[in-house]
């Protein structure tokens, strides 16, 4: 797979803004949600699940511009905060991975977006961890 422009590769840290090409960073931080999710009987029930979600996006006015102040041209993180939340608290979901990978696959839908990177978090999981989770990527046409 070829690296994404203003995406860092070591230790999977967040996209970059990148005029040069054309990119911008959206993202949401800490969406707290009640899911079911997990392969325990005791995990049919909602639990706090917290979702991490970055965008890497085209920006239309990069690199010197400054875009129409319309909401239509850029991607609204409140579409993409009710699709994940929707996502998160509708059926049951057995592993991280699979609501990480349909989040971000959501927020492909847009065709703005090149990269999505999704991180699922469950806090409560063990009494003694601050929280157990999984981060995946995915990446337009890749």
């Amino acid at each position: 797979m070829v690296p994404l422009p203003g995406a860092k590769r070591a230790g999977m840290s967040s996209y970059s803004p990148d005029a040069g090409q054309g990119l911008r960073r959206v993202f949401i931080r800490r969406l707290d949600v009640q899911a079911r999710l997990g392969i325990y009987p005791h995990e049919q029930a909602p639990q706090r699940v917290i979702i991490d979600i970055e965008l890497s996006v085209r920006d239309d006015a990069a690199p010197h511009g400054i875009g129409a102040d319309r909401l239509d041209r850029v991607v609204d993180y409140e579409a993409v905060v009710k699709r994940a939340r929707a996502m998160a608290t509708g059926e049951h979901v057995r592993l991280a991975e699979t609501l990480a990978e349909r989040i971000a696959l959501g927020a492909l839908a847009d065709p703005r977006v090149l990269a999505a990177r999704v991180t699922v978090e469950k806090p409560d999981a063990f009494s003694d961890v601050a929280g157990v989770g999984v981060t995946v990527e995915r990446v337009r046409g890749a």
